[in-house]
């Protein structure tokens, strides 16, 4: 399966990457208009926290798509989306915690902390956002350069397992709320992405890792 020449030049079309990027922010536009509108339902601040937490893992999930997505289809110019996406997963998971923080623990750092320690999901959840937070510090060119290409691969390999403690987080969470389906679709499609890379990888086949 591959892209015809044409459909691979209009992937690396300037203006392509700055529209993709503007797509990523509806989610959180929509999220203001609808704060601000009185949208949210009866439960605003759960809505709040619920949205951006689901909205980070979408984000993460495709960025963990475009490498499959590029060795598939040909189209090398999706590699140019792999950092922004990951970094809106990033920034919708900062907006998450945010949101628990404000809204579930009255910005209290004592009592966040008691909550981390206390509730698994939570420590789960906050792990995954340390992991994401070294990669958003590190997923820039500087940071390459010190580290070197290969130490850098490695340490970004780490995305895996952030996206598998994103997962369990979600799933700790949706348990309690009968959200299991919700949970299935989500780990159906992580196995998926997880798995090709493990078969490329028991096959021999070499790719950027992303």
């Amino acid at each position: 399966m591959g892209l015809t020449p044409q459909g691979t030049r209009w992937l690396a079309a300037g203006w392509v990457k700055p529209t993709v990027g503007a797509m990523c922010l509806l989610p959180f536009s929509w999220l203001i208009w609808a704060a601000a509108t009185d949208q949210l339902g009866a439960n605003p601040s759960e809505a709040l926290v619920r949205a951006t937490g689901d909205w980070a893992l979408r984000m993460l999930w495709l960025t963990l798509a475009v490498t499959p997505l590029r060795v598939l289809t040909g189209a090398v110019a999706l590699a140019r989306w792999r950092r922004m996406l990951g970094l809106f997963a990033y920034f919708y998971a900062v907006l998450h915690l945010l949101s628990y923080a404000w809204f579930d623990m009255g910005a209290v750092v004592p009592d966040i902390i008691l909550d981390i320690g206390k509730r698994p999901f939570i420590l789960v959840g906050f792990l995954t956002f340390c992991v994401l937070s070294l990669l958003a510090l590190t997923s820039f060119n500087r940071a390459v350069r010190l580290l070197g290409g290969k130490r850098w691969q490695a340490l970004h390999r780490l995305v895996y397992g952030a996206a598998l403690m994103a997962l369990l987080h979600f799933f700790w969470m949706r348990a309690s709320k009968n959200g299991i389906a919700e949970v299935g679709v989500y780990a159906l499609i992580l196995s998926g992405l997880l798995g090709w890379r493990l078969w490329r990888h028991r096959a021999g086949l070499r790719y950027r890792a992303g």
